[in-house]
């Protein structure tokens, strides 16, 4: 999921990426390393004590003005659980920071159900006053459709001494992140929201129903991208498709196809119904039916047919026929 928001937020201005973790720190590290191929731009702070989300902010501090350097830069906060979080509404968001010249800016969203979140405050002038949070606000605020997604771009040169204005006067005892507004405002700065046009892409994942949920979207813009490429599914809605895959024209998938890691089709590949591969190479032409096999190397013009298990690391060679009901190792 986190990997998600780090493409997401990995622009070619970007000069450092930052992650807090906090339990299974080495895991995630590890995993996000892998991920990213070894950015030379990614870090990891680790927040051993969890005292909210200003606090996040404060432990990766240092590490963000070593990788700054000179304090001119801003800092992008994005919090790891909203994978909706497309590419394009980042870099509007910097667009519209940079333009306005503002301190602060917080990517805001207008929703029918704003239970559970902050909500934005304005001033009379328009500008962002403050953000409220859901246990602390007054019956009147609670009314507010505006809320805050928890994605901000803040002026690195303001963003330490901003958070060391910031308490613990609140129903949760936390150093909240959304008190920098009111911080950076009340001391003459401009602060400002852009809303986002689909509130969906701010959905955060706080259960397996919304993880679901989330998995469901990502797996529609998955396919859609893989379609516009030359990519033939039968059925995009059953077709499960992982964001490392690679595949090229003409390769067709089969209704309840899954291709899990970093599987690579080569062109006029036709893979199911049904298949399960994680991490296989097919070839040129090559046809896979209802299979199930990790880390296989299948050859050009191959034919696997269905109800077979192709052992893990095992290679089906070119033009190789593999019959049904096979455990096929090699």
């Amino acid at each position: 999921m986190v990997f998600y928001v780090l493409d997401a937020a990995s622009h070619e201005e970007v000069q450092a990426i930052v992650v807090v973790v906090g339990h299974g720190a080495t895991w995630v590290e590890n995993s996000l390393k892998e991920r990213l191929r070894n950015d030379p731009r990614l870090s990891f702070v680790e927040q051993s004590e969890q005292l909210g989300t200003g606090h996040a902010v404060s432990v990766a501090l240092p590490t963000i003005a070593e990788k700054i350097g000179d304090g001119e830069g801003d800092v992008l906060i994005v919090p790891g659980d909203t994978p909706l979080l497309r590419h394009s509404t980042v870099a509007r968001l910097l667009a519209h920071h940079r333009e306005s010249q503002a301190a602060l800016t917080v990517l805001g969203a207008r929703v029918d159900d704003p239970f559970g979140y902050g909500r934005i405050v304005y001033a009379k002038d328009g500008t962002l006053a403050r953000i409220v949070e859901e246990r602390d606000a007054s019956p009147e605020e609670r009314l507010i459709s505006e809320i805050n997604t928890s994605i901000m771009v803040v002026r690195e040169s303001l963003l330490g001494p901003a958070l060391r204005m910031i308490g613990r006067q609140n129903s949760q005892n936390e150093y909240y992140l959304t008190d920098l507004v009111s911080s950076l405002h009340d001391t003459g700065h401009l602060t400002n929201v852009m809303v986002l046009d689909d509130p969906g892409e701010a959905q955060g994942v706080n259960d397996r129903a919304q993880l679901a949920s989330a998995e469901a979207v990502l797996r529609e813009r998955i396919n859609h991208e893989w379609m516009t490429r030359g990519v033939t599914m039968w059925d995009p809605r059953h077709t499960y498709v992982d964001a490392d895959v690679l595949m090229e024209p003409d390769v067709s998938l089969l209704p309840g196809t899954i291709l899990k890691g970093r599987c690579v089709l080569e062109r006029g590949a036709q893979v199911g119904p049904n298949a399960n591969l994680t991490d296989c190479h097919v070839g040129h032409n090559a046809v896979v039916g209802t299979v199930e096999a990790t880390q296989a190397d299948i050859g050009d013009d191959a034919l696997v047919k269905s109800f077979v298990v192709i052992g893990k690391g095992s290679r089906v060679e070119p033009g190789e026929v593999v019959a049904s009901f096979e455990y096929h190792t090699r």
